[in-house]
């Protein structure tokens, strides 16, 4: 007698509609997961790349330097001091971008956890899915806007001084310091009067009037903040200008046309914001300004006329101390996304310690 077997039953579960989502926000989340902590490897990797470039750079530079010791000991400080403060900038901003990455990957585990806790339980509302599937679109846009690829060292510059001092070998007195014969090619440009300040005839030169002056109004204007703008703007290659400061307050730096004009409030200020670079001096203190972060530098010099290195194609806003040629502070925006015009502000009067005008340098 044969005994058949019972037939073998196969049980279905069906999901819900909101498991199904639920599913498809954790496989989502995973994902992103593994994209930050491939942007984390790169951006390591990349900030390890630009520390080992600059390095080769100033080994480079060094070779040259050690031919000529006697005579461009305290230019190769120099030199070396501005590519060291620009990798500082960069690799800072290097930094920026690998703590925005962690920050997000510990939201996206955080994320991960409240799904896991979630299983089992009664289907939440749609609202916490439909946060969820926003901060998921959000952290996509925010890892794109931290490629690597954006921050870069500038190498052109450094080749330039590298072969700078090649030629130095032969006329090694009448050539130095490397770097002010490089920020030598400086430009010149003509003030717009986007505030009742008072703009010399040539267009290099701002002071400031207790006097209203009859400009007409427009709505590029600063209707309070002391700023004046290059009408020209640049968006590639390299630039450099000298500028004759005030005694006891002032503003220099560049900026994006799209900065805040109109009111009192800091936005309108050089530096307060993301469309602007800024040094500012007052009453014996020097501050560079970005993003609304003060960078206090400690700087004893009285300086008179400042100088402003532009480098569009390596992201770079220095400012130098012309007098002795000392660099001061180097911003590293990684990669400019409009045109930059120079911007001054002259300070007011402050009874009268402050009267002297605000100049750019003709080359």
């Amino acid at each position: 007698m044969v005994v058949k077997s019972a037939p073998k039953l196969t049980v279905y579960f069906s999901l819900s509609k909101q498991d199904i989502q639920q599913q498809n926000i954790q496989d989502r989340l995973v994902k992103q997961r593994e994209v930050i902590k491939c942007r984390l490897k790169k951006l390591n990797g990349k900030q390890n790349e630009i520390k080992t470039k600059s390095s080769v750079m100033r080994e480079n530079i060094m070779k040259k330097y050690k031919e000529m010791q006697r005579v461009l000991e305290e230019d190769c400080r120099i030199t070396l001091s501005l590519l060291e403060m620009e990798e500082t900038a960069t690799v800072q901003a290097m930094d920026r971008l690998i703590n925005e990455n962690c920050v997000l990957l510990k939201h996206i585990e955080f994320q991960l956890n409240e799904e896991l806790m979630d299983n089992g339980k009664e289907p939440g509302e749609k609202t916490y899915i439909m946060l969820t599937q926003t901060f998921i679109l959000d952290a996509i846009n925010r890892i794109a806007a931290t490629d690597p690829g954006l921050v870069k060292l500038d190498e052109a510059k450094a080749e330039q001084i590298l072969g700078l001092a090649n030629n130095l070998l032969r006329f090694i007195r009448s050539q130095t310091p490397t770097v002010k014969r490089l920020l030598k090619s400086f430009k010149t440009c003509s003030l717009h009067p986007l505030h009742p300040l008072i703009i010399s005839s040539a267009g290099d030169c701002a002071t400031y009037s207790d006097v209203w002056q009859d400009v007409p109004e427009h709505e590029g204007c600063f209707d309070t903040t002391l700023n004046v703008l290059s009408v020209q703007s640049w968006n590639s290659g390299h630039h450099y200008w000298e500028v004759d400061v005030g005694e006891i307050y002032w503003e220099l730096g560049l900026t994006y046309p799209s900065i805040p004009r109109k009111g009192q409030k800091e936005d309108c200020w050089l530096g307060r914001h993301s469309e602007s670079w800024c040094l500012e001096y007052f009453d014996g203190d020097y501050t560079a300004w970005h993003g609304g972060t003060p960078h206090p530098l400690p700087i004893s010099a009285d300086f008179r006329r400042i100088g402003i290195l532009y480098s569009f194609s390596g992201g770079l806003v220095t400012f130098v101390g012309v007098d002795n040629t000392t660099p001061l502070y180097s911003f590293c925006a990684g990669t400019f996304t409009d045109p930059l015009h120079l911007a001054l502000c002259p300070g007011h009067d402050l009874q009268g310690t402050n009267s002297k005008p605000i100049r750019i340098c003709q080359s």
